[in-house]
């Protein structure tokens, strides 16, 4: 279906998105609800535009438990001054808001994950509608997309930055530079294991640049890892020329995700012991967890083993497991 086939998007943004200088409002879903039969879903939104430049598009709080994103970009809002831009930035701290004021991955509303919702539907539910609207109006302003993720209340990431390998290599080379410019402790060529309905692919799809963290996760943010995100923030920036001065580089270590074998699921229920800690090299065979029975006592483990060499880049959070959860990724 077209564009053209499609209903106008019941959001509105209350910022003038080509206005030079710096607007903070919100975009406004209306929705009608028990304790408010006008109300409305209100997403804040910073824009920031002077003279000429690339736009950039700076999103977190797609899922609502993560805040590393949230907490850079509330920053950055506050702190990004008109004088030092040279094109347009468009801030999003938290683009499922309901989820994000709920402290939940999904949204109260309806359960939409909003990185599952792509496209979107001007006609669908409240975490539908919100993807539309980024769909169709906001991404195609963009030249430039970073959204940051985290792992939320269920996993634990190493921290890194990441961009995925693309048909058109161009793109694919873009991306991996400005991935660079981020400087997390690691960086990654990314394998998903599920891109359909992203918020990436609509992205990538429209031929933008588009990279993505993972900067930790047990549902909240260290000092390490909001530190992590505020610098690589600012590094995009001044990478994209939209922000003049100095890329603060640090060392980082590429990773690569080359397969499905890089993900471990499990196929019980039960207590996860975890034999290796974040950042540790493993064998291929390796034990990388043991799942205990919670059921009865005197029950052999089931153990959880490595399909690759590398290093475990990502584990399951907190203590207990239901069958098919992710319980660990490897990289090499």
């Amino acid at each position: 279906m077209s564009d053209k086939d499609l209903r106008p998007s019941p959001v509105s943004a209350t910022v003038d998105f080509d206005a030079v200088g710096a607007r903070h409002g919100f975009l406004r879903l209306p929705y009608s609800r028990d304790d408010s039969a006008w109300g409305s879903v209100m997403i804040p939104v910073t824009v920031i535009k002077n003279g000429v430049g690339p736009t950039v598009l700076l999103t977190g709080g797609n899922h609502g438990d993560e805040y590393e994103g949230p907490i850079a970009l509330f920053d950055l809002a506050r702190t990004l001054k008109a004088e030092d831009v040279k094109g347009r930035v468009i801030i999003v701290p938290a683009m499922n808001y309901p989820a994000f004021a709920a402290e939940t991955r999904t949204s109260p509303i309806d359960k939409g994950n909003m990185n599952r919702s792509f496209p979107g539907r001007p006609d669908g539910t409240v975490t539908q509608k919100i993807a539309d609207y980024f769909q169709r109006t906001l991404l195609p302003l963009a030249d430039i997309v970073l959204d940051f993720h985290s792992g939320g209340k269920t996993l634990d990431f190493l921290p890194f930055c990441a961009a995925h390998i693309l048909p058109d290599k161009e793109q694919e080379k873009k991306g991996f530079e400005f991935v660079e410019a981020f400087g997390a402790p690691y960086s990654m060529r990314m394998l998903e294991i599920d891109a359909v309905g992203m918020y990436d692919t609509a992205a990538e799809e429209m031929g933008k640049i588009f990279i993505t963290t993972e900067l930790g996760g047990g549902g909240t943010a260290t000092a390490r890892s909001a530190a992590i995100a505020k610098r690589g923030v600012m590094n995009v920036l001044k990478h994209a020329g939209v922000v003049t001065g100095k890329i603060e580089r640090q060392p980082t270590q590429w990773l690569d995700m080359p397969d499905g074998d890089c993900f471990i699921f499990s196929e019980s229920a039960g207590l996860a012991e975890f034999a290796v800690d974040l950042g540790d090299a493993v064998k291929k065979g390796d034990v990388i967890a043991r799942i205990h029975s919670v059921g009865h006592t005197g029950e052999t483990p089931v153990e959880l083993r490595s399909k690759m060499d590398g290093i475990l880049t990502a584990r399951h959070f907190p203590g207990l497991i239901k069958t098919g959860d992710c319980a660990a990724v490897i990289a090499q």
